[in-house]
Formats: structure tokens, C-alpha cells, sequence
């Protein structure tokens, strides 16, 4: 199955699935059947899944923010805050600590 998952079919599917879509609308911009899209969906959803430990740019409010996650829970992870890296504008409103959605993680820094 790996060799069928290009960049771009693996792009689509993680905007997608940051976005919430069902596993048959993926399937229907894919242009593949539902069987073999779920398998495609749960290779790439293991790929590129946050772990504890992560350091992550994400946004909220349409400001750029980064942190290091500490927990997963289903769809999103609690994240402390690296205010080094993130916009001071967001100071005055979060705590070091927040919930952030996966949909909302723009990368992981190495």
C-alpha cells in the first residue's frame, strides 16, 4: 500500500483529516474505493499523528503559536506554550497550557 501513497495523496488526506472529513468524502477526492481509501487513510493517520514530546507550530485566533506537547488526548493535545517562539499578542489571552486540535497543527519541528 505505501507505494500507492504519493506526497500529494498524502497532503490531501492530512488536510483533510485536520479538517474532520469522513473517511467517504476522503475516498471520493481520492477517487478510490472506501476499502482501499480506509486503509490509506490509517497508514497515513499513523504517519503523521502528534506524539508527547513534539514540539509543534500550530494557530489560534489566525496568530502563530508553538509548544511542546505533554498530552494526546482524541483529537487534540494539551500543549505548553514556548512564548519565545509564538506571538506576544496571544500573552494577555492563554495560559502556558492549552488544548490545541490536531486540525490546528501547522508542523512538528525537529
Amino acid at each position: 500500500m505505501g507505494n500507492k501513497i504519493t506526497k500529494e495523496i498524502q497532503s490531501l488526506v492530512e488536510v483533510e483529516l485536520r479538517k474532520g472529513a469522513s473517511n467517504s468524502r476522503i475516498a471520493t477526492l481520492l477517487g478510490v474505493p472506501y476499502n482501499e481509501a480506509v486503509e490509506m487513510i490509517e497508514e497515513i493517520k499513523l504517519s503523521f499523528k502528534p506524539d508527547v514530546g513534539d514540539k509543534i507550530i500550530f494557530t489560534f485566533r489566525d496568530e502563530k503559536m508553538a509548544g511542546v506537547i505533554t498530552k494526546l488526548l482524541k483529537n487534540s493535545a494539551v500543549v505548553d506554550i514556548s512564548w519565545d517562539l509564538s506571538s506576544d499578542k496571544m500573552k494577555d489571552l492563554m495560559e502556558d497550557r492549552t488544548i490545541v486540535n490536531f486540525k490546528d497543527i501547522e508542523q512538528t519541528v525537529l
